[in-house]
């Protein structure tokens, strides 16, 4: 072990300086700048409309969703129907070729 007195920790951002006469709305845009590219992205806070309007798709594909589940449940219901009336007739049907196969 050192007995070196311990150094204080460097901030690990840089403090946002606004000058005097502009406004800072913390709620407002902000501004994201990728140092690989010279792209920005504009990342704003959604409103009441944008967060109708998210429901609203979200809605529409939850319903797209569970139309299709449906639609592929109804799809099968007849076809068990006959599978298993195929099954019954065959089971009733079934003693009078027993005895002529032997």
């Amino acid at each position: 072990m050192t007995d070196q007195p311990k150094q204080p920790e460097q901030p690990r951002f840089e403090p946002e300086i606004i000058p005097p006469g502009e406004s800072h709305d913390p709620r407002g845009t902000r501004v994201f700048i990728d140092q690989t590219t010279t792209e920005q992205i504009y990342v704003g806070k959604i409103g009441p409309f944008g967060l109708f309007m998210l429901a609203l798709g979200i809605g529409a594909v939850i319903a797209v969703v569970l139309v299709l589940l449906l639609g592929a449940f109804l799809l099968w219901i007849p076809i068990v129907g006959l599978l298993i009336a195929a099954g019954l007739v065959a089971g009733v049907l079934r003693p009078l070729f027993a005895g002529k196969g032997r």
